[in-house]
């Protein structure tokens, strides 16, 4: 029989027409040389012609590509070796300087606003018989301003990274989304409201040695009652905005966490002096109402646990988002109680109102940096995978504020919306007369540092922790804005305290103290 059957059965590699020999009857036993031509025979041992067509199959194609099957990075079949490589990020994070300001600029201002209106909320509430007789309130202050924040924060984060990744781009999906995340946040703010309540009588207590029962009740009402109520609100507007956020084009890690922030102090604070003046004014005609209030909120909490269990997406931080929260809501309080100490001291005149505004500014700014490294991350695989853009040592300094990736950049412009942003907010309190204080300008430098030492520290901070828990498998949108913020709320406290405390050592606040 001929061997023209044979020689038809040829086979294509890079172009060049071969007989149907194994691959590595290719290359001689050095890989280093292809064999000649001549050596290939036939059934029958008549030599085979080998017809090589125009291609890159040369001595060095055959090489580097049987060089990449030795590695297992690619197969035989392609030479096309940019699907190796690993995936581009999307177009939302190819931002630049200008851009990311613009995009941050309007809520921030927003947010920064809204923390003024906070603060103004308690300056005035400050006076109130609830908050007089009933001090621990001051301690569920930054508690529950920092559960709200971080609850709500990091919704804004969990919905932006989803939105970012295409998991809300169908009806189908979306209604998904937004249901296992409100009974998740329902959750999380019945059951941490509730220790909040725990960790004020606890705080309000060891220092002066008297429990209340009534006061206990009292707080433990007012704390849930709060955290449920604002939950709902807010959750409802963060939905509203990230849908529409995307609808125009806006990456929303930049616009969702600071709108969450500033609407989260202001409603809830607003919402805690309500509802713990109404609850104390029934105090003592009715003291079943406080009980009953707090029974109510809890046993709401099968229902939503049984829905936030059936969304796979929520199910996950249902069981094990909980240490996040918990330990940020501990950090707060003490926060809370060096607001306690300090808010009725006549050297520390008109901390109250700028508290909230340091603390809210600082955990928005870094809440933004947080949420954006996040996506990032997640656009280069999942948690755990520890891609080239997941260094698990603790950067620099420099790698962290002055490097040329994106993030780097945003921490950049975040840092520098400080000191404008603040010069605004507090010309609108002085304007409001807020504050029993009049700025001076030592007053303003002390309390630029303490601010710009805040988010340094903040933006350092994130950089570190959003890396070292995608490096440990944990989800950075979960787990890291609730610790980030309520550090905000420990370290803007503790620095504005400190600055109080130096500026009335060196006589700066004695005339400055109003009625």
């Amino acid at each position: 029989m001929s061997s023209k059957p044979e020689q038809k059965d040829t086979h294509q590699a890079n172009g060049a027409v071969l007989p149907a020999v194994p691959m590595d009857c290719l290359v001689s036993p050095d890989r280093g040389q292809l064999v000649e031509p001549s050596n290939f025979l036939g059934p029958d041992g008549v030599g085979v012609e080998v017809v090589v067509l125009e291609s890159r199959a040369n001595a060095k194609g055959v090489r580097e590509e049987d060089a990449l099957l030795e590695n297992g990075s690619q197969s035989n079949e392609s030479d096309d070796t940019s699907t190796d490589r690993g995936p581009e990020p999307a177009s939302p994070l190819k931002e630049t300087s200008f851009s990311i300001g613009l995009q941050v600029l309007f809520p921030f201002l927003l947010a920064g606003f809204g923390t003024v209106a906070a603060g103004m909320v308690l300056d005035i509430v400050q006076h109130w018989d609830v908050f007089k007789y009933v001090t621990e309130v001051f301690i569920l202050v930054p508690a529950l301003l920092g559960l709200k924040g971080n609850l709500e924060m990091t919704l804004a984060s969990r919905l932006s990274t989803a939105a970012n990744i295409g998991q809300m781009d169908t009806p189908k999906e979306l209604w998904k989304m937004i249901t296992g995340n409100m009974a998740l946040i329902q959750v999380q703010a019945t059951v941490v409201g509730f220790l909040a309540s725990i960790a004020a009588v606890i705080f309000g207590w060891i220092p002066d040695g008297h429990f209340s029962l009534d006061h206990a009740v009292l707080l433990c009402a007012s704390s849930v009652a709060t955290a449920f109520i604002a939950s709902l609100v807010l959750g409802m507007i963060m939905i509203g905005v990230i849908i529409g956020s995307r609808k125009m084009g806006i990456n929303p890690d930049n616009v969702a966490t600071p709108i969450a922030a500033s609407l989260g102090d202001l409603i809830t604070l607003a919402l805690l002096s309500g509802i713990s003046w109404g609850l104390y004014k029934e105090l003592e005609s009715k003291a079943y109402v406080n009980p009953l209030v707090c029974a109510f909120f809890i046993a709401l909490l099968p229902i939503w646990i049984i829905i936030a269990k059936k969304n796979a997406a929520t199910r996950e931080v249902l069981y094990s988002g909980w240490e996040p929260v918990i330990i940020a809501m501990a950090i707060s309080s003490v926060g809370g109680l060096i607001l306690d100490r300090t808010v009725s001291d006549p050297n520390f005149a008109g901390m109250a109102v700028f508290t909230p505004v340091i603390n809210g500014v600082g955990g928005n700014l870094v809440a933004v940096q947080a949420s954006r490294i996040s996506t990032y991350l997640h656009m280069s695989g999942m948690p755990g995978e520890s891609p080239e853009t997941a260094p698990r040592k603790c950067p620099s300094p420099c790698s962290t504020f002055f490097s040329s990736d994106v993030n780097s950049r945003s921490a950049r412009v975040l840092f520098l919306l400080v000191v404008p942003g603040h010069l605004v907010f507090l010309y609108t309190i002085s304007s409001m007369q807020g504050g029993h204080t009049t700025l001076t300008p030592i007053f303003i430098v002390f309390y630029m540092t303490a601010a710009l030492l805040q988010v340094l520290i903040l933006l350092y901070i994130a950089d570190w922790m959003v890396h070292w828990m995608w490096g440990r498998d944990l989800d950075p949108d979960n787990f890291s804005i609730p610790y980030l913020t309520a550090l905000g709320d420990l370290i803007g406290t503790g620095l504005l305290a400190l600055s109080f405390h130096v500026l009335w050592l060196i006589g700066d606040r004695d005339s400055d103290v109003g009625d």
